[in-house]
């Protein structure tokens, strides 16, 4: 940790690492529920002749999902589908999103309550910066984290005007924590989202939740990377402990 604080310092220009707030991503962080967004993804990509491999979710993990039929159409297509068309092919994803959920629900990743009743206890806020636009999930939230969440300190796709990879996500996420990056840690499982929290400047915690090699987090500029979030859940205070106020 300590080496990867004075990498972080150099690379970002920074005199301090003060953390005050973590900002947590939440598909794969937060919820075990990559699976049902990689099923239906492909199911509903495939309705409108688009390829989108199971693998793809993950890889296009953390875009906002019109962002994501976009880059598809025009990849595939030759040219981007309109707004309109992105949003009607979107809400059909996300009706086979819930299905699914309804037959195997999204549990909650092991060892993240335990982490975020750390930070808590250490005095740091909590937030929350997802690119899902999905209700089914969101919904969950501040009744499956009562007391460690809070409403003012969640930003989702709505909130934004450019989604992840663009730093724009977490620095609304800061803003609505009052701090600056020197002053935040951002715990993603994404490439996107590891390159949108380092594009924000800061300090970032990757946890390979999924099937991705370890070498695509690092290249996007995570600071650690953790196999599982258990394994962070339990260095957390010793990690912690390495940080200068």
């Amino acid at each position: 940790m300590g080496k990867a604080i004075q990498q972080y310092l150099e690379k970002h220009g920074f005199g301090q690492f003060s953390p005050k707030a973590v900002l947590f991503d939440m598909d794969g962080v937060i919820y075990d529920s990559m699976r049902n967004h990689a099923t239906s993804w492909h199911e509903a990509m495939a309705d409108y002749q688009i390829e989108m491999p199971l693998s793809g979710a993950y890889e296009y993990e953390g875009m906002r999902g019109v962002e994501t039929i976009k880059v598809l159409t025009r990849q595939q297509w030759g040219e981007a589908v309109s707004d309109e068309k992105a949003r009607e092919m979107y809400n059909h994803k996300s009706a086979l999103f819930a299905e699914h959920c309804k037959a195997t629900p999204a549990v909650i990743m092991p060892g993240i309550k335990t982490l975020m009743q750390h930070i808590k206890d250490m005095g740091m806020k909590i937030c929350v910066v997802t690119g899902s636009g999905q209700h089914t999930l969101l919904d969950k939230l501040l009744s499956d984290f009562d007391g460690l969440l809070h409403k003012e300190l969640i930003v989702t796709a709505f909130d934004v005007t450019h989604g992840k990879p663009d730093p724009e996500p977490y620095i609304i996420g800061m803003r609505k924590c009052a701090v600056n990056p020197w002053e935040a840690i951002v715990v993603e499982n994404a490439p996107l989202g590891v390159r949108a929290a380092t594009a924000a400047h800061c300090f970032t915690i990757a946890v390979n939740t999924g099937p991705l090699p370890n070498e695509m987090l690092a290249k996007e500029g995570a600071d650690l990377i953790y196999p599982k979030m258990t394994a962070l859940s339990d260095d957390w205070k010793s990690l912690m402990t390495m940080v200068d106020d």
